[in-house]
């Protein structure tokens, strides 16, 4: 273990790494600017939080459910029985949310895309989020 703990600042293994970038090519990839013009569009989407609980305490993206990556695989079936309903994954940066959406596929679902860029491109774009405890603004 190296100083700092697992995922002390976010650096990535080689190994992590790599499994994601073999599941890029299997999974659709959906920019977050794609995204909102479909939402503009009325194309309605199941979207999903893949972080952990911490993460989604700190805040999420409106109108998203949470389901984080160590148990989707477990609850997904129960929670969206319809393997062709249009889901949409989000994790921290992208990464998560696309090994999520590989197990899915796997899993027989049909359309689900991960969120390019994920909860920090969205920050950065400074899209509204949901904070849970604090009052909601407008």
């Amino acid at each position: 273990m190296t100083a700092g703990g697992p995922g002390a600042g976010h650096a990535h293994s080689p190994g992590f790494l790599a499994i994601v970038e073999d599941a890029r090519t299997r999974v659709q990839m959906l920019e977050i600017e794609e995204f909102l013009a479909r939402l503009r569009s009325g194309e309605q989407f199941i979207l999903l939080d893949t972080r952990e609980d911490s993460e989604w305490q700190k805040g999420h993206l409106p109108s998203a459910y949470h389901m984080s990556k160590g148990v989707i695989e477990r609850d997904i079936e129960r929670a969206i029985p319809d393997r062709d309903a249009p889901i949409v994954c989000y994790c921290g940066g992208g990464f998560r949310s696309t090994l999520a959406c590989d197990n899915l596929g796997r899993m027989g679902y049909t359309n689900a895309v991960s969120l390019e860029g994920g909860w920090r491109r969205w920050n950065a774009l400074g899209l509204p989020v949901v904070v849970p405890g604090e009052a909601s603004e407008g």
